[in-house]
């Protein structure tokens, strides 16, 4: 293995896609894997630069958290890599009991040992923008749309896990850790490079433990990556924390400085016969990209998720989508699977009174839904895969994507082609499961043009 460049852990499958294909894109040879990887997984891949590790911690509590972060980190730390990265998502959505952002950044410090935890949340090219200090997102397909503070944003602030009722992150943070976090703001990005160098100082010197970027242009984007490259050296990787836009920056500075050249041209994708889409996702988005496909061409199965909550997820739970699922695969048709569309789908209520009737072990019922749904989902696509001839999958909303890639028994994926920005097309290494070799997209729900399950089907690249 070259010098590692990178380890980052993503706090869900499709959010750690979007930092794979930010990588891709930019000439860094990476893998994703579902854990950290060992000796004998990275033999199995050539010449890596970054590697990450698509994980759960968007859905679980603190407690296990912690413990997942800590083995985690560790195991970074031993490959000796310049940067230490915790993904996740541009939108920032998280609570102190449900994917605690504050809970990760703690134990990064503490396992890590950085100066200092840059936080870069804001990602231009998603439509995501950080001012002083607050988070605003585009609305729409494709990201189009309206640009809200989070807090207004017609989605993320009513998401029915982890609604975002405030958008200053520093206060939103407050509630979650007691690291101090200070702002360098939009006005000193537009400071001299030496200046904003001793800006930065000036904080951390001042006891800034997290320092909160301000994002609106990859200009920004570009001073961001040169001051927090700054802050790695061998043997001494920096802790940093937020979405792909800390790829983007490091890539940038990386290009610049000659370490990676990037990718200039893909092949474009081939057209296949059908393909399944599984999704978990809430999102109007993925509701408008499920109703697309319904009008042209494909089929729709509405998973029964109140059934699959009382029996806990087993594949007698949802046997009865998958053998729909399967005939209409074997007919030639391309299929969506679903477990709700759109928040306001009757199934997430009745879902969420299953589950408020038990909760194991104290888990919050945002964490147990999620494992719940997702292991069923799994169940559907390994016996989908093992019983028809489709060969790409794709599996759309972030809460559900690591429990399903983990049941179909995925090793780790690479980014074959890019179909959308933050949703590419990967080919999936699965030891010993029907999933081994398949071309697989792992969509968040906020991702992709309103026709982008067709462009999956077609191979067109959006």
């Amino acid at each position: 293995m070259n010098e590692l460049l990178l380890a980052y852990y993503g706090d869900d499958f499709t959010g750690s896609t979007d930092a794979l294909e930010c990588l891709a894109r930019a000439g860094v040879r990476s893998a994703l894997f579902t854990q950290p990887p060992t000796p004998e997984m990275l033999s199995r891949h050539n010449g890596l630069q970054a590697i990450g590790v698509a994980g759960t911690t968007r859905s679980l509590a603190p407690k296990a958290m912690e413990s997942e972060l800590v083995h985690a980190f560790t195991a970074f730390l031993e490959h000796r890599p310049r940067h230490i990265h915790y993904k996740v998502c541009s939108t920032f959505d998280s609570t102190p009991e449900t994917g605690s952002i504050g809970c990760a950044i703690d134990v990064g410090r503490r396992v890590v040992g950085s100066a200092y935890v840059p936080l870069v949340v804001g990602s231009p090219s998603l439509g995501r923008y950080c001012l002083f200090g607050n988070l605003f997102a585009a609305a729409g397909v494709g990201h189009s749309g309206e640009v809200y503070r989070l807090d207004r944003h017609p989605s993320m602030s009513c998401h029915p896990k982890t609604p975002m009722t405030e958008s200053d992150l520093r206060v939103h943070l407050a509630a979650q850790t007691q690291s101090k976090t200070d702002l360098f703001s939009v006005l000193k990005l537009a400071l001299p490079d030496e200046q904003q160098k001793k800006e930065l100082d000036h904080l951390i010197a001042a006891g800034a433990e997290v320092v909160l970027f301000d994002v609106l242009n990859n200009q920004h984007i570009k001073h961001i990556g040169s001051l927090i490259d700054e802050g790695s050296c061998p043997g001494q990787p920096l802790f940093s924390v937020g979405s792909s836009a800390i790829e983007t920056a490091l890539c940038s500075k990386w290009t610049s400085d000659g370490t990676i050249s990037p990718v200039t041209h893909w092949d474009i994708p081939e057209k296949t016969n059908n393909v399944l889409v599984v999704s978990g996702s809430c999102s109007p988005i993925t509701d408008s990209q499920i109703a697309w496909a319904a009008k042209n061409g494909f089929a729709e199965v509405a998973i029964d998720t109140p059934a699959v909550a009382a029996k806990e997820g087993t594949e007698e739970s949802i046997q009865r989508s998958t053998r729909e699922v399967i005939g209409l695969l074997k007919s030639g048709k391309s299929v969506v699977a679903h477990t709700s569309k759109g928040s306001s789908d009757p199934r997430i209520a009745a879902t969420v009174e299953v589950f408020s009737k038990w909760s194991p072990n104290g888990q919050p019922i945002a964490a147990h839904s999620s494992q719940v749904l997702g292991t069923a989902m799994g169940h559907l696509v390994r016996q989908s895969l093992a019983e028809t001839s489709v060969r790409r999958l794709c599996v759309a909303g972030g809460d559900t994507s690591s429990y399903i890639a983990q049941e179909i028994g995925v090793e780790s994926i690479e980014m074959l082609y890019p179909l959308a920005i933050g949703a590419p097309l990967c080919s999936a290494r699965a030891p010993r499961s029907p999933a081994d070799g398949v071309e697989i997209s792992f969509k968040g729900g906020q991702v992709g043009r309103e026709e982008y399950f067709g462009s999956l089907l077609t191979g067109t690249i959006q």
